[in-house]
């Protein structure tokens, strides 16, 4: 009956981002539990190996090339999943983008970069993916992904972190918006997790002060987070869990002094 909780069959779940370290390894979560899972993403490379990875957990996967940014891929990408499953219960978002400029130093590109990938796709996506489960009528989930640096925010990454902090309002407006078509909006809010977008600004004293602030004392495992992503993602284990931040950080959260 426990397992039952976290049983995702009959379900399609679209991962954006999902040829990312942390969305793969979701997707891959998310596909072992029985959902049909879509990963979408730009490198078609790293995508396939996810889906590889999804079909080896039991489950099955197809992938699809868009850039998160752009609605019209985004919209492309909704009809494709329709024509192969007939519909689309699960979305997470896991596009990220970040950089170590000194804010005096930030241009204004930049800024739009980050915030592109970071705020733009996640706004488009719970518009287009988002609509649809309403209309689909059937309930469904939205799982974004935050982060630590979002509150407080981090230092060396202001722009990622104003991006971050908007994730959060956006999750919980969106969580209040679709709550009567029963469409669940949450936030998974890792700790350090090293992965690609991160690595160039770990550097042995960052690493150090990370660790002196997070009371587990180690960084984080991409597997540490399916967990969290199963969680949301059932209609049964988090039925009545809306507009909530799910942190996954190994205490960063709490700690102060």
């Amino acid at each position: 009956m426990a397992m039952n909780l976290f049983d995702l069959t009959g379900k399609t779940a679209v991962v954006i981002g999902g040829n990312s370290t942390l969305g793969g390894s979701m997707a891959v979560a998310l596909g072992g539990h029985g959902a049909d899972v879509a990963v979408v993403g730009r490198n078609q490379e790293k995508a396939e190996e996810v889906a590889r990875a999804v079909e080896e957990a039991g489950g099955r996967a197809k992938c699809f090339s868009a850039d998160a940014t752009n609605p019209e891929d985004l919209k492309k990408v909704l009809e494709d999943v329709l024509a192969w499953t007939g519909r689309c219960d699960i979305l997470m978002n896991c596009p990220g983008k970040n950089s170590p400029t000194p804010f005096f130093d930030l241009t204004m590109d930049e800024w739009d970069s980050i915030m592109e990938v970071n705020l733009k796709s996640v706004v488009l996506a719970c518009q287009i993916f988002g609509k649809h489960m309403v209309e689909q009528g059937e309930g469904g989930s939205i799982i974004n992904i935050s982060s630590v640096s979002s509150d407080p925010p981090l230092s060396r990454v202001f722009t990622y972190s104003a991006s971050k902090a908007a994730v959060n309002n956006v999750t919980k407006f969106l969580a209040r918006e679709f709550a009567p078509a029963r469409v669940r909006v949450n936030a998974i809010i890792p700790g350090f997790f090293p992965a690609e977008q991160n690595r160039k600004i770990l550097s042995p004293e960052r690493t150090e002060a990370i660790m002196r602030h997070t009371p587990m004392n180690r960084f984080g495992n991409a597997e540490e987070l399916q967990g969290a992503a199963v969680y949301l993602a059932s209609d049964k284990a988090s039925s009545f869990v809306t507009g909530s931040l799910l942190r996954v950080d190994g205490g960063y959260g709490s700690m102060t002094i």
